[in-house]
């Protein structure tokens, strides 16, 4: 089963210092029959100014995975990690029991772009942790590239939860077969350019909700850039 969400029923919120788009119900934005999608418990694109961010806050009990899209995002967190991502790069905090950090783009003049997910964890009470890489093979690669497990993999991040995040690139008539098993379930947003999916078109912004047993031929009319996240599946009707 396939359903496709349409960037203009995607919640968006403008603070004049960032912009910022909500798949799931997130800070104002709330409904409660779009609370989740199985473990995936938010899906955020933010858009922050020159020198803007979040200040120092507080989480907890949440797997948090941050994917930069364009300029650069400072991270400073309570565990003493302070680092900066770019282009390519993955960033994960484990939230566990408790943890402060802080995101910002120090930028003068560029514009940053992230995307967030958020996926509840297997146990609550884990420790905090922090990890980051940079996946240099995205561009070009045609293919899906793991950038997140919960079922260890080197070279993969490895987050507490049975769920699996995947990025891609695709140039003209590069195509990429996905296979969504029965008894899984997967998200998917387009980030940058347009996706043929099957007999579907998505493009920017649009996303895509799949349950069961589903090949899925996804090929670019033009440069494309996605990210996907699969997990164990729930019933549609609570999605």
């Amino acid at each position: 089963m396939l359903q496709k969400i349409p960037a203009q029923d995607i919640y968006t919120t403008d603070y004049g210092w960032y912009r910022g788009r909500f798949h799931f119900s997130y800070a104002e934005y709330e409904d409660p029959q779009n609370m989740n999608f199985g473990v995936l418990r938010a899906l955020n694109e933010f858009v922050l100014q020159p020198d803007s961010g979040f200040d120092t806050h507080p989480h907890a009990e949440m797997e948090i995975l941050s994917y930069c899209v364009q300029g650069e995002l400072t991270h400073g967190d309570s565990l003493g990690y302070s680092n900066t991502i770019s282009n390519g790069d993955v960033q994960y905090l484990s939230a566990g029991s408790g943890i402060t950090h802080s995101e910002r783009n120090e930028a003068l003049d560029q514009s940053l772009r992230f995307y967030q997910i958020w996926i509840t964890p297997e146990e609550n009470g884990l420790d905090p942790s922090y990890d980051c890489k940079h996946f240099s093979r995205l561009s070009g690669s045609n293919k899906l590239l793991h950038v997140a497990t919960g079922l260890g993999r080197e070279g993969v991040i490895q987050i507490a939860q049975d769920a699996n995040i995947y990025a891609a690139r695709l140039v003209d008539s590069e195509k990429i077969v996905y296979t969504n098993w029965v008894d899984r379930q997967s998200y998917l947003v387009c980030l940058e350019g347009d996706l043929t999916i099957n007999d579907l078109q998505l493009h920017q912004h649009d996303a895509l909700k799949v349950w069961g047993d589903e090949i899925l031929n996804l090929s670019a009319a033009v440069q494309s850039h996605f990210l996907l996240v699969e997990m164990a599946s729930e019933q549609p009707s609570s999605a």
